[in-house]
């Protein structure tokens, strides 16, 4: 007999041991997110040259990266709900099959010349997004006591993977787009398909462990399920809930602000392609490669501080963007900058969830992650679109002004939680 699976932590008899089966969880999430940014990242590469030739109107570039932003937002809540009903195993599962489906339409779309289908699939593939974001809590929930955050880094690791090959597959794809009769530019979501069908495959395989997992306990006796708003409001109420929400959408927020808008001030500066594409890699590797040294300090010392780590180098970032703004562009400089953001996003990332977790009730951990995550897609997205006009106005100076005003934010959810704790302590 086996329990249903309704959560990562389903009690059952299968043969397998629960140790054996922890450690073949662990590995399908670490190949089914280097498959996710592989599908990601190949489609993300040529996603505004393709909007910019469907719609034949240069300005609608950014669309495609917004209504992708927008479709992982509204994705995260129902894969959190079904997670919460059903287990990760069919959440993460069901969110890589919606955007295979999303990848498929853009290939409809391409071939048809339908620019109006083509966002609405970009919405569809941005579930590959909020399905990627969801593994990392699958990750900590299928952990040993103490060693939580370093499971979510590895699996996040991963995606380093993919998003660095995923763009060289732009040229390959397209060559093969124009083999099969296709629009060369949607070739590339070809590899985006395969990698999210293989993602599901490999998903579709997490077996429950026996045991309680961590953020899927049931709701308490008497207590109706809690949604998503419902669990946001719980947390608003507890100081380092409100930090830990802080740095998962404010981090989220100014990375995706910064580095949106970077390529466009440096072609504004005269530079070329390749010195964009350089730059963009070494922010991507800021992002993930060093995602286990945050885990490990999150494990040894604590979220919080990984969490202020991240916002010093936030602040190291937006200095060296806004020098790199009030005077002219240089590379070392650039490169230094969004190498830094993407380091700080990592520690906020890391850190942030890891407190999250624990500063919650168990019986909310999972639907707050559903609306943690939709905020940090629509709060991007919003911030992404301010970040065009704010460049128009006042450069890329003023785009890492903007930034830090936002940084401001998650600093005073910081000192807020400190204090309060500090007087409870005291107490």
């Amino acid at each position: 007999m086996t329990a249903p699976d309704a959560g990562l932590g389903s009690v059952t008899t299968a043969p397998a041991g629960p140790r054996d089966r922890t450690v073949a969880n662990r590995v399908r999430l670490v190949v089914a997110q280097l498959l996710c940014g592989v599908g990601i990242a190949s489609g993300v590469a040529v996603g505004g040259v393709l909007a910019e030739k469907l719609s034949g109107v240069m300005g609608v570039a950014g669309f495609a990266q917004t209504a992708s932003i927008i479709g992982a937002g509204l994705m995260a809540i129902p894969l959190a709900r079904l997670a919460v009903r059903h287990g990760r195993r069919w959440s993460l599962t069901l969110g890589f099959t919606t955007a295979a489906i999303g990848a498929v339409f853009i290939l409809v779309a391409a071939t048809s010349g339908q620019f109006w289908l083509y966002l609405i699939a970009m919405v569809l593939f941005g579930s590959g997004t909020a399905t990627n974001l969801q593994s990392r809590y699958a990750a900590m929930e299928f952990s040993r006591p103490g060693a939580e955050a370093r499971s979510m880094s590895i699996v996040l690791w991963a995606t380093t993977v993919g998003s660095i090959a995923g763009p060289n597959l732009s040229a390959p794809g397209a060559n093969l787009g124009k083999a099969l009769g296709l629009v060369p530019l949607s070739g590339p979501y070809l590899f985006s398909l395969v990698g999210f069908v293989l993602a599901a495959i490999v998903t579709v395989g997490i077996r429950p462990v026996a045991g309680h997992a961590p953020g899927n306990d049931p709701t308490p006796a008497g207590e109706a399920p809690v949604g998503a708003l419902a669990a946001l409001r719980t947390a608003l109420r507890t100081p380092r809930a409100v930090f830990a929400i802080a740095c998962i959408v404010t981090g989220q927020m100014m990375m995706a602000a910064v580095m949106v808008m970077t390529p466009v001030s440096m072609n504004n500066d005269g530079m070329s392609l390749e010195f964009v594409g350089i730059v963009i890699s070494v922010h991507i590797v800021g992002m993930y490669a060093a995602s286990p040294v945050f885990g490990w300090l999150t494990d040894k010392t604590s979220a919080q501080t990984v969490a202020w780590i991240g916002a010093a180098l936030f602040v190291a970032s937006f200095a060296l963007g806004a020098w790199d703004g009030a005077a002219h562009s240089a590379m070392p400089r650039l490169m230094a900058a969004l190498f830094l953001l993407g380091l700080g996003w990592s520690a906020c990332l890391i850190g942030g969830s890891a407190m999250l977790v624990e500063s919650v009730p168990a019986h909310i951990r999972v639907p707050l992650q559903g609306g943690v995550d939709a905020s940090m897609n629509f709060g991007a997205a919003a911030l992404g679109a301010l970040a065009g006009p704010v460049l128009a106005l006042g450069g890329f100076f003023a785009v890492n002004v903007m930034a830090a005003a936002v940084l401001a934010v998650l600093v005073w959810a910081g000192v807020r939680a400190r204090v309060r704790r500090s007087s409870i302590q005291s107490t």
